[in-house]
C-alpha cells in the first residue's frame, strides 16, 4: 500500500503581518512549523504502515525551499519518501489552484492508495485543499476523520468521521482521500535513527512542469478568489484584576464596569 501525506509549512506566530499590495501573509522572517493538523495525518499514515507491512509513506509539500524542513521532520518520524513542489509558478495560488497543483504532484507519484491531509491549516483555516485535491483526482474524500482501518484485501477503508455531537462510520473504496482531526492520535517524536537519516537527506525540488501541471491553472492569475480586505485582529488587552475585595463589593464594581462599557 502507498500512502501520500500532504503537509504544509505554516507560520509559528499569532502576530500575523499582511502584505497590503497582494493581501497575502508575510512569511519572511517568521519561524515556520509543520501544520499541527498535518502532524496527526502523518501519524495516522505511520500507524497504518505499522499495521500493514510493506506500506510506503510519502510526505509531500508545496512551498518555498525552506519547506524542505518539514519533509525532513516527516522522515525523522518515519516517512519513507518525500516530494517538494517548489516553483514560482504556484506562488499566490488560492485553494483552488493549490489543490490542482498538489493533485498533479500526487499523480506524478503513481497511483497512491490513500491521500491524507490535516483537517485544515492554522494559517488559512479553509479546510478546502484536501477535498479539492480529491476532486481533481476523481477519488472519494471523507473529512474530519478520527480513525481509519484498511480491509485485509486492501480495497476499502472503514473510517470514523467526527460530526458536531457524534461520529459516523463510513466505508470508502480505495483509492480515497481523508482529512484528519487532532483527536485521531498523539503524533510521535522523531527517533534518533530518523533524525540521522533526515540530516543526511538531500531534497531536490520538483517543478510544476515536471508534474504535468497546466501553467494556466496555477498561481495568482489562476486563482478566482478575490480578497477584498484582510487585516490582523486587534490585540487583546490583559483585562482587569481586582484583589482584596469582598464578594458583594466585587460584584458591584463588576456591574459598574459593565455599565460603563455599555455591555449591560
Amino acid at each position: 500500500m502507498h500512502i501520500v501525506v500532504c503537509l504544509k509549512q505554516v507560520p509559528n506566530t499569532t502576530q500575523v503581518k499582511i502584505n497590503p499590495e497582494t493581501n497575502t501573509l508575510v512569511r519572511d522572517g517568521v519561524e515556520s512549523i509543520m501544520n499541527p493538523f498535518d502532524e496527526n495525518a502523518l501519524e495516522m499514515a505511520l500507524q497504518l504502515k505499522e499495521a500493514h507491512p510493506g506500506t510506503r509513506v510519502t510526505a509531500l509539500t508545496m512551498g518555498p525551499p525552506q519547506a524542505a524542513d518539514i519533509l525532513k521532520e516527516a522522515v525523522g518520524r518515519g516517512a519513507d519518501d518525500v516530494l517538494l513542489l517548489c516553483d514560482r509558478a504556484v506562488a499566490g495560488s488560492d485553494t483552488l489552484a493549490t489543490s490542482y497543483a498538489i493533485s498533479c504532484a500526487v499523480r506524478s507519484l503513481g497511483s497512491p492508495d490513500l491521500v491524507l491531509f490535516g483537517k485544515q491549516a492554522i494559517d488559512g483555516d479553509t479546510a478546502q485543499v484536501g477535498p479539492g485535491v480529491a476532486d481533481w483526482l476523481g477519488i472519494p474524500c471523507v473529512a474530519c476523520v478520527r480513525k481509519c482501518e484498511i480491509a485485509a484485501d486492501g480495497k476499502t477503508a472503514t473510517v470514523e468521521r467526527v460530526s458536531e455531537d457524534a461520529y459516523d462510520v463510513v466505508e470508502a473504496p480505495l483509492p480515497c482521500a481523508l482529512t484528519v482531526v487532532k483527536e485521531a492520535n498523539v503524533p510521535r517524536m522523531a527517533s534518533l535513527r530518523g533524525k540521522m537519516a533526515a540530516r543526511k537527506l538531500a531534497i531536490e525540488p520538483t517543478t510544476a512542469a515536471a508534474t504535468g501541471a497546466d501553467p494556466a491553472l496555477l498561481g495568482l492569475a489562476a486563482s478566482p478568489t478575490h480578497v477584498v480586505r484582510i487585516f490582523s485582529p486587534p490585540a487583546k488587552t490583559g483585562g482587569a484584576k481586582w484583589e482584596g475585595l469582598e464578594p458583594a463589593e466585587a460584584a458591584q464594581k463588576l456591574v459598574a464596569e459593565l455599565k460603563n462599557r455599555k455591555l449591560v
